[in-house]
């Protein structure tokens, strides 16, 4: 018979879920590094921090610039997936099946496309600005591809993008630093173990993400 007082008796959490807390900072974590958000962080650096690839250009341009992205790889394939869930085409926001995901896909693919169509036939456009979006457009079509097969991570294309992006401009930029590559490469790894926590995600499906949005960069650097 046992003799411990009920009163004090702890409670633990499920073994198998993590605690409340760290969900919740988990799921804080993966919306403020949405995969539709990292195109735009990383612009942002291109446009606003690095001093030499938009530099001249007066302060209206790189606003307007920046809006354009904004506008055309966030705003917009956001609100295509609040209407297809409104309209009923879709379970929910966030795409949890590999079927909810296929037009979602498709819509985005056609906004990335066009600001990297945008930013290529711009004569001042930086060469790196436009690798960069290039990339970004041809990541979203290998996880197009690969959900055809399997749910892969959308959060994991955008951060390796961003990674592959970081490594290859240490490399080839005479203001590159060891900070724009380590901020990537933590935020890359705080996302990963986000989505892995809240059981979004396989770890397959986060590295073979990451793989792809590295692998689009590297390809679109090559051109």
């Amino acid at each position: 018979m046992s003799n411990a007082n009920p009163a004090l008796t702890v409670s633990h959490p499920h073994p198998g879920k993590p605690h409340p807390i760290l969900r919740f900072f988990a799921r804080l974590i993966a919306y403020i590094f949405h995969p539709l958000f990292i195109t735009s962080y990383v612009m942002a650096f291109l446009i606003f921090f690095h001093p030499y690839a938009f530099t001249g250009f007066d302060p209206r341009i790189k606003f307007f610039r920046f809006l354009n992205v904004v506008l055309c790889d966030a705003l917009f394939p956001a609100f295509a997936v609040f209407l297809l869930w409104r309209l009923g085409f879709i379970k929910s926001m966030h795409l949890r099946t590999e079927k909810e995901r296929i037009i979602p896909y498709i819509i985005a693919m056609i906004f990335y496309w066009w600001t990297w169509n945008v930013y290529k036939n711009l004569s001042d456009s930086p060469p790196i600005s436009i690798h960069f979006l290039l990339g970004a457009f041809l990541a979203l079509c290998g996880g197009w591809i690969a959900n055809i097969y399997f749910k892969i991570s959308m959060h994991g294309i955008a951060l390796g993008g961003a990674v592959m992006f970081f490594i290859l401009f240490s490399f080839t930029d005479s203001y590159a630093s060891g900070l724009y590559l380590s901020i990537s490469v933590l935020a890359a790894g705080l996302v990963t173990t986000s989505r892995l926590l809240t059981g979004d995600h396989t770890p397959f499906e986060m590295y073979s993400g990451l793989a792809v949005g590295m692998l689009a960069q590297f390809i679109a650097w090559q051109f």
